[in-house]
């Protein structure tokens, strides 16, 4: 099978998948799946196994305060591998595409054992950096009601950070600290890019609100 006729089924195959909120939708999934590739190419990855990954890595999901949240990520490979056997994918990849996808996951921590993981799991954290990082933290909040910064310390500067409060509690409560996970090295540069440009949000932010 080739690569361009995966990305079809693939895409047919998410868009019947439950959605739970605006921030992990299709158009995640394909921004994901433009930075693995890219990642890939910088990386010399498989793209066998990123590429199928970086599609299926979130077929699985629930809401962020769902008490099976952190179990997703490995409750998608397998689900991955067995949408993949329906398809006629070689099998020969299964085992790799599911540690893949298992591993990509902030609050599974399982290590990332191939470059083709390490590939896919930089290319998802990346989507919450950025411009794209910041609005999808906004709408996350939105749905769980929170609001968007804490009025007495908005910056956690005395306080310890709780996104289930404030919207920029998250900033520090999680994105910050996946910037410094990546694993790649063009992961990390591109990071430390998306990670300035939320710096300037937070001190335009600071200014605005005084």
């Amino acid at each position: 099978m080739n690569l361009e006729k995966l990305e079809q089924h693939c895409t047919e195959f998410i868009l019947q998948q439950e959605i739970h909120d605006a921030a992990h939708d299709i158009n995640h999934i394909k921004r994901v799946v433009t930075s693995a590739k890219q990642l890939a190419k910088a990386e010399n990855a498989d793209l066998n196994v990123v590429l199928p990954a970086a599609w299926l890595h979130d077929c699985v999901s629930f809401p962020k305060n769902h008490p099976d949240n952190k179990r997703a990520s490995v409750l998608a490979g397998e689900k991955a591998v067995i949408f993949l056997q329906s398809i006629g994918y070689p099998s020969e990849y299964f085992s790799a595409i599911q540690h893949a996808i298992a591993a990509h996951s902030y609050s599974a921590n399982i290590t990332t054992e191939t470059i083709e993981a390490q590939v896919v799991q930089d290319a998802d954290r990346l989507d919450g950096l950025g411009a794209i990082g910041v609005s999808r933290c906004m709408l996350v909040a939105g749905k769980l009601g929170s609001r968007l910064y804490n009025l007495d310390d908005p910056f956690c500067e005395h306080r310890m950070p709780d996104s289930k409060v404030a919207a920029v509690d998250h900033f520090y409560e999680k994105l910050f600290k996946t910037a410094k996970t990546m694993k790649t090295q063009s992961g990390l540069m591109e990071a430390q890019k998306r990670v300035e440009f939320m710096q300037g949000f937070l001190a335009q932010l600071s200014a605005e609100i005084g």
